[in-house]
């Protein structure tokens, strides 16, 4: 037996509009110009939406807005609520016969391993509509509408199921004008070159070096906050990177970088896959993640 929501818990979509777009804005003209209404009319929106709930939103003074303490906490649900709302309107016009699945993956890995995949998932299955999302770090699944995400690294994620994908190992990789004109024949001799660096691993060289018995003090250079622009650095000579080969592997058999050494490292995290715990028996996600261990097994 179902219970129906009274209809003074379930305000229309244009009165939490107004609401959230004065909320995030902490301004009516702003909520306004965003809207495309007048200030008036983004008033009265907020002041039906008060009456209608029956408790203020927001203190007002001298013109100015603040939203109360109960506002707060209700903005912030009714923003996740209107992204979801916005998500689902957007996977129904990409895909009107249903069959979406909305996946969050690092962008170099979504660009240089999964990209070029998908034609072989999207012709076994036709009717499935993908939606990929790039994502660096991870984030809350109960704010984003969001099906699945890859992820590198071993820490759990909260409220999540994790599938070990596979592991990574990075290599040192440069232009072969550089390495032409160093030479490197050991460990130690990476350090007379220019040092490229991953911010979300800014201890990667020091690691390499130690692993490698090679001195691993005073590792400077320039930053980069993805793989793929460490890459074009190093393509364009401005130093070494480190680099994991299974997403590279086309660079390296094209010529565009080579191996500076030929001494690997294996990093200490691993790619997964990884889902909210309440949407696991999810059929397509089901289809994608045999699919995607299929393919981890496949190799290059």
């Amino acid at each position: 037996m179902s219970i129906r929501t009274p209809r003074r818990f379930l305000p229309s979509v244009s009165l939490l509009a107004a609401f959230e777009a004065a909320a995030r804005t902490g301004s009516v003209t702003e909520a306004a110009a965003e809207l495309s209404l007048t200030q008036s009319a983004v008033s009265r929106q907020i002041k039906a939406l008060e009456d209608q709930l029956g408790f203020e939103l927001f203190v007002r003074a001298r013109q100015k807005i603040r939203l109360t303490f109960g506002g707060q906490i209700y903005a912030r649900e009714i923003r996740d609520a209107l992204a979801r709302i916005s998500g689902a309107s957007l996977n129904l016009l990409a895909n009107p016969s249903g069959g979406t699945l909305t996946l969050a993956v690092p962008p170099t890995f979504g660009a240089r391993w999964l990209t070029p995949r998908l034609p072989r998932f999207l012709a076994a299955h036709p009717d499935v509509m993908l939606n990929i999302l790039s994502r660096l770090t991870r984030f809350d699944f109960r704010e984003d509408v969001i099906d699945a995400a890859v992820y590198f690294g071993d820490d759990p994620w909260p409220g999540a199921e994790m599938l070990h994908l596979r592991g990574e190992a990075v290599v040192p990789v440069c232009a072969p004008a550089l390495a032409q004109r160093h030479g490197f024949e050991t460990a130690a001799d990476i350090r007379s070159a220019p040092l490229l660096h991953l911010t979300t691993r800014p201890d990667a060289w020091e690691r390499w070096l130690a692993h490698h018995n090679a001195p691993d003090t005073g590792v400077h250079g320039m930053l980069f906050d993805q793989f793929s622009t460490l890459y074009e650095a190093a393509v364009a000579g401005l130093g070494i990177a480190l680099l994991p080969e299974f997403l590279f592997a086309d660079a390296l058999e094209a010529g565009y970088i080579q191996r500076a050494l030929p001494l690997p490292m294996t990093s200490p995290g691993s790619y997964h896959l990884c889902w909210p715990r309440e949407r696991g028996d999810h059929p397509l996600l089901a289809i994608f993640r045999d699919w995607l261990v299929a393919e981890m097994a496949r190799g290059a």
